[in-house]
């Protein structure tokens, strides 16, 4: 009898263990890939510094320029993290750029909902409807050839002559930025189940209510993921780039360009930013695959 316990408790456990082994690979595949990465930065500044600042084994000897101006020394990076942001104030520089990538993401957050709440409800529309979906998706992709650098700021004179907080034109950016792969994922995702199944819930006299939450939903949430897992990375460089003309100084944008005016004194300090920056793209896509986890039975997602 004991020994029948012990085997069931050892099943029970074991998809847990299946869970951290999986887990942990994944943390030392990423160490890996990191420590890879950090080893060729500094190599091409050896090779750099070994040639002169001349690519090898080429006619044309173009500069590389690994010079500690253009590429600084990672630990010179990752020193200037615990150095105050200027001379005069105590406030250091990870202090400083952890403070403004907070409140980059609550405007990128509020973007990525609204943008995703749109995205999804545009593919349902275009599920429901074949006529407005040839109508309007012209428009929906052509939307997104636009440069962002050109909307932003009109984006940004259009809310202040309406008076609005400057961090409003930036959620609009984002979810710009975010609407455009959920509709798309979401289209697909509500296309996704088999016709057969569709008959089965008319057969039982489902309204098209019903058969979408019923049927549709469930079936398109690892496509609405997917593009959910996109969209979070898109919404922060959103953000980032609609604090630019907006006049928001709270920010990683406003961050990002003043060490970029103050590059020849203080290179380090704007790798810095950019770290900073991709890592909080980093955590909000994490933050999306937890919630993947919570809400998609593994078996359905589309990659795990």
């Amino acid at each position: 009898m004991a020994v029948a316990q012990a085997l069931e408790l050892e099943i029970a456990e074991k998809p847990e263990n299946q869970r951290w082994r999986l887990a942990l690979r994944r943390a030392l595949a990423f160490l890996a890939v990191l420590l890879v990465l950090c080893a060729l930065w500094e190599g091409y500044k050896a090779l750099g510094a070994a040639t002169q600042d001349k690519v090898p084994f080429t006619s044309l000897s173009l500069p590389v320029r690994a010079d500690d101006k253009s590429m600084p020394h990672l630990w010179s990076i990752v020193g200037a993290l615990f150095k105050p942001v200027q001379r005069g104030k105590e406030e250091i520089l990870l202090v400083f750029l952890l403070r403004a990538a907070l409140f980059t993401w609550r405007e990128a957050a509020v973007g990525f909902v609204i943008g995703s709440l749109i995205g999804f409800a545009l593919g349902v529309v275009f599920v429901h409807s074949a006529l407005l979906e040839r109508g309007l998706m012209p428009y929906v992709v052509a939307s997104q050839t636009v440069p962002l650098l050109a909307i932003a700021p009109m984006v940004v004179i259009w809310g202040s002559r309406l008076n609005w907080p400057a961090w409003i034109a930036v959620t609009i950016i984002s979810a710009y930025l975010t609407f455009f792969p959920v509709t798309i994922n979401t289209l697909r995702g509500l296309n996704s189940p088999e016709p057969t199944a569709r008959e089965l819930m008319r057969s039982y006299a489902a309204s098209n209510w019903q058969v979408l939450w019923k049927l549709r939903v469930p079936a398109a949430l690892p496509y609405i993921f997917t593009a959910l897992k996109i969209s979070a990375t898109t919404s922060v460089i959103g953000a980032i780039i609609g604090e630019l003309p907006s006049g928001i100084g709270d920010g990683l944008g406003r961050a990002l360009l003043t060490f970029s005016y103050y590059y020849i004194t203080g290179p380090e300090k704007l790798y810095a930013a950019i770290i900073v920056a991709a890592l909080l793209g980093i955590v909000f896509t994490f933050v999306i695959i937890q919630a993947e986890r919570l809400t998609v039975p593994a078996q359905r997602r589309l990659a795990e």
